[in-house]
Protein backbone atom coordinates (compact mmCIF):
# COMPACT_ATOMS: atom_id res chain seq x y z
CA UNK A 1 0.00 0.00 0.00
CA UNK A 2 2.95 2.03 1.09
CA UNK A 3 4.65 1.52 -2.42
CA UNK A 4 1.69 2.36 -4.40
CA UNK A 5 0.97 5.43 -2.58
CA UNK A 6 4.30 6.67 -4.04
CA UNK A 7 3.65 5.74 -7.02
CA UNK A 8 0.52 7.70 -7.04
CA UNK A 9 2.22 10.04 -5.76
CA UNK A 10 4.56 10.46 -8.56
CA UNK A 11 2.14 9.93 -11.29
CA UNK A 12 0.45 13.41 -9.88
CA UNK A 13 3.81 15.04 -9.60
CA UNK A 14 4.36 14.12 -13.20
CA UNK A 15 0.64 15.12 -14.45
CA UNK A 16 1.78 18.35 -12.80
CA UNK A 17 4.84 18.88 -15.26
CA UNK A 18 7.19 17.36 -12.84
CA UNK A 19 9.42 14.44 -14.00
CA UNK A 20 8.41 11.07 -15.40
CA UNK A 21 11.19 8.73 -14.61
CA UNK A 22 9.84 7.81 -11.01
CA UNK A 23 6.85 6.92 -11.72
CA UNK A 24 7.61 4.54 -14.34
CA UNK A 25 10.58 2.76 -12.37
CA UNK A 26 7.84 2.04 -9.69
CA UNK A 27 5.07 1.33 -12.34
CA UNK A 28 7.58 -1.51 -13.22
CA UNK A 29 8.91 -2.25 -9.39
CA UNK A 30 4.89 -2.87 -8.57
CA UNK A 31 4.02 -4.43 -11.94
CA UNK A 32 0.97 -1.44 -12.53
CA UNK A 33 -1.17 -2.80 -14.86
CA UNK A 34 -4.85 -0.60 -13.69
CA UNK A 35 -5.31 3.37 -12.84
CA UNK A 36 -8.85 4.01 -11.54
CA UNK A 37 -9.28 7.72 -12.30
CA UNK A 38 -11.62 9.25 -9.79
CA UNK A 39 -12.56 12.88 -8.73
CA UNK A 40 -11.12 13.50 -5.73
CA UNK A 41 -10.22 11.90 -1.88
CA UNK A 42 -14.04 10.92 -0.99
CA UNK A 43 -14.22 8.95 -3.78
CA UNK A 44 -10.50 6.96 -3.41
CA UNK A 45 -11.77 6.01 0.36
CA UNK A 46 -15.10 4.79 -1.10
CA UNK A 47 -13.61 2.29 -3.63
CA UNK A 48 -11.14 1.23 -1.36
CA UNK A 49 -13.63 0.22 1.39
CA UNK A 50 -15.43 -1.49 -0.84
CA UNK A 51 -12.30 -3.51 -2.71
CA UNK A 52 -11.69 -4.34 1.58
CA UNK A 53 -14.97 -5.81 2.11
CA UNK A 54 -14.59 -7.92 -0.91
CA UNK A 55 -11.22 -9.67 0.66
CA UNK A 56 -9.44 -7.71 -2.32
CA UNK A 57 -6.10 -6.56 -2.06
CA UNK A 58 -6.41 -3.67 -4.82
CA UNK A 59 -2.30 -2.51 -4.69
CA UNK A 60 -1.79 -6.38 -5.09
CA UNK A 61 -3.64 -6.83 -8.13
CA UNK A 62 -1.42 -4.01 -9.84
CA UNK A 63 -4.50 -1.69 -9.58
CA UNK A 64 -3.80 2.09 -8.69
CA UNK A 65 -6.71 4.16 -7.05
CA UNK A 66 -6.08 7.52 -8.12
CA UNK A 67 -7.81 10.41 -6.66
CA UNK A 68 -7.48 13.17 -9.47
CA UNK A 69 -8.61 16.78 -7.51
CA UNK A 70 -10.84 17.16 -9.65
CA UNK A 71 -12.21 16.30 -13.06
CA UNK A 72 -10.80 19.27 -14.84
CA UNK A 73 -7.47 17.02 -14.51
CA UNK A 74 -8.25 14.14 -16.27
CA UNK A 75 -6.31 15.39 -19.40
CA UNK A 76 -3.40 15.43 -17.42
CA UNK A 77 -4.01 12.36 -15.87
CA UNK A 78 -4.60 10.83 -19.16
CA UNK A 79 -1.82 12.40 -21.64
CA UNK A 80 0.59 10.72 -18.41
CA UNK A 81 -1.53 7.17 -18.16
CA UNK A 82 -2.21 6.70 -21.89
CA UNK A 83 -0.22 5.07 -24.51
CA UNK A 84 1.97 8.25 -25.30
CA UNK A 85 3.05 7.60 -21.18
CA UNK A 86 2.85 4.50 -19.00
CA UNK A 87 0.49 2.78 -21.21
CA UNK A 88 -2.02 1.62 -18.49
CA UNK A 89 -5.84 -0.14 -18.64
CA UNK A 90 -7.79 3.10 -17.47
CA UNK A 91 -11.09 2.96 -16.08
CA UNK A 92 -12.82 5.19 -13.65
CA UNK A 93 -15.63 6.97 -11.98
CA UNK A 94 -17.03 10.05 -12.44
CA UNK A 95 -20.49 12.26 -11.33
CA UNK A 96 -22.50 12.49 -14.38
CA UNK A 97 -22.13 16.43 -15.15
CA UNK A 98 -18.69 15.91 -15.43
CA UNK A 99 -18.36 12.96 -17.95
CA UNK A 100 -17.99 15.27 -20.37
CA UNK A 101 -14.51 16.15 -19.68
CA UNK A 102 -13.91 12.15 -19.28
CA UNK A 103 -14.62 11.15 -22.25
CA UNK A 104 -12.86 14.41 -24.18
CA UNK A 105 -9.64 14.40 -22.30
CA UNK A 106 -9.44 10.13 -22.54
CA UNK A 107 -9.78 10.55 -26.18
CA UNK A 108 -7.48 13.11 -27.07
CA UNK A 109 -4.76 11.00 -25.53
CA UNK A 110 -5.69 8.28 -27.62
CA UNK A 111 -6.86 6.07 -24.05
CA UNK A 112 -10.43 5.07 -24.47
CA UNK A 113 -11.54 4.59 -20.52
CA UNK A 114 -12.01 0.42 -20.42
CA UNK A 115 -15.00 1.40 -18.12
CA UNK A 116 -16.42 4.37 -16.99
CA UNK A 117 -18.98 4.34 -14.38
CA UNK A 118 -21.07 7.33 -13.96
CA UNK A 119 -22.81 8.50 -10.83
CA UNK A 120 -26.31 10.32 -11.50
CA UNK A 121 -25.11 13.70 -8.95
CA UNK A 122 -21.58 12.02 -7.30
CA UNK A 123 -21.03 9.10 -5.21
CA UNK A 124 -22.30 10.86 -1.59
CA UNK A 125 -25.86 11.26 -3.49
CA UNK A 126 -25.40 7.36 -4.60
CA UNK A 127 -24.68 5.85 -1.53
CA UNK A 128 -26.95 8.34 0.69
CA UNK A 129 -30.07 7.25 -1.53
CA UNK A 130 -29.00 3.34 -1.22
CA UNK A 131 -29.21 3.59 2.71
CA UNK A 132 -31.35 5.89 3.29
CA UNK A 133 -32.01 9.14 5.44
CA UNK A 134 -32.42 6.99 9.04
CA UNK A 135 -29.69 5.39 8.39
CA UNK A 136 -27.88 7.76 7.07
CA UNK A 137 -28.16 9.97 10.76
CA UNK A 138 -27.97 7.26 12.44
CA UNK A 139 -24.10 6.42 11.40
CA UNK A 140 -23.74 10.41 11.80
CA UNK A 141 -25.05 10.20 14.99
CA UNK A 142 -22.68 7.25 15.60
CA UNK A 143 -19.73 9.37 14.51
CA UNK A 144 -20.22 11.92 17.00
CA UNK A 145 -21.68 14.62 14.37
CA UNK A 146 -25.36 14.40 15.10
CA UNK A 147 -25.00 17.96 17.17
CA UNK A 148 -23.55 19.63 13.53
CA UNK A 149 -26.06 17.91 11.15
CA UNK A 150 -28.51 19.75 13.51
CA UNK A 151 -26.94 22.96 13.38
CA UNK A 152 -26.68 23.04 9.88
CA UNK A 153 -30.50 21.50 9.19
CA UNK A 154 -31.59 24.15 11.09
CA UNK A 155 -30.20 27.12 8.58
CA UNK A 156 -32.97 28.71 6.22
CA UNK A 157 -31.17 27.20 2.90
CA UNK A 158 -31.75 23.96 4.10
CA UNK A 159 -35.41 23.77 3.93
CA UNK A 160 -36.48 23.91 0.59
CA UNK A 161 -34.44 20.67 -0.11
CA UNK A 162 -34.97 17.10 0.08
CA UNK A 163 -33.57 15.22 2.88
CA UNK A 164 -31.13 13.11 0.73
CA UNK A 165 -29.98 16.62 -0.48
CA UNK A 166 -29.93 18.38 2.98
CA UNK A 167 -27.44 15.49 3.93
CA UNK A 168 -25.01 15.42 0.57
CA UNK A 169 -24.48 19.13 2.06
CA UNK A 170 -23.72 18.36 5.15
CA UNK A 171 -21.28 15.62 4.03
CA UNK A 172 -19.49 19.10 2.48
CA UNK A 173 -19.09 21.26 4.68
CA UNK A 174 -16.32 20.79 6.66
CA UNK A 175 -12.94 19.63 5.50
CA UNK A 176 -12.11 15.50 5.63
CA UNK A 177 -15.66 14.91 6.58
CA UNK A 178 -16.37 13.81 2.64
CA UNK A 179 -13.59 11.84 2.80
CA UNK A 180 -14.46 10.04 6.53
CA UNK A 181 -17.88 9.21 5.56
CA UNK A 182 -16.81 8.27 2.09
CA UNK A 183 -15.94 4.76 3.77
CA UNK A 184 -17.97 4.94 7.23
CA UNK A 185 -21.22 4.98 4.43
CA UNK A 186 -19.60 1.71 2.32
CA UNK A 187 -19.12 -0.36 5.04
CA UNK A 188 -22.33 0.08 6.16
CA UNK A 189 -24.23 -0.88 3.24
CA UNK A 190 -25.89 -4.94 2.75
CA UNK A 191 -24.29 -6.88 0.18
CA UNK A 192 -27.31 -5.92 -2.22
CA UNK A 193 -27.51 -2.30 -1.78
CA UNK A 194 -24.11 -1.08 -2.99
CA UNK A 195 -24.93 1.23 -5.79
CA UNK A 196 -24.50 0.33 -9.31
CA UNK A 197 -21.92 2.57 -10.50
CA UNK A 198 -20.09 1.37 -7.50
CA UNK A 199 -20.57 -2.17 -7.52
CA UNK A 200 -20.20 -2.26 -11.57
CA UNK A 201 -16.68 -0.41 -10.99
CA UNK A 202 -15.18 -2.94 -8.53
CA UNK A 203 -16.29 -5.81 -10.51
CA UNK A 204 -14.59 -4.66 -13.74
CA UNK A 205 -11.32 -4.47 -12.29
Amino acid sequence: MVEMRAFRDAVTAWAAGGPGAPARELADGLNVRTAVLLEGLSDAAAVEALAERAGRDLAAEGICVLPMGGAMNVGRFARVLGPAGLDLRITGLCDEREQGYYVRALDRADAAPQGLFVCAADLEDELIRALGETRVTELVEAEGDLRPLRTFLRQPAQRDRTAEQRLRRFLGTKKGRKIHYGRVLVEALAPDRTPAPLAGLLAHL
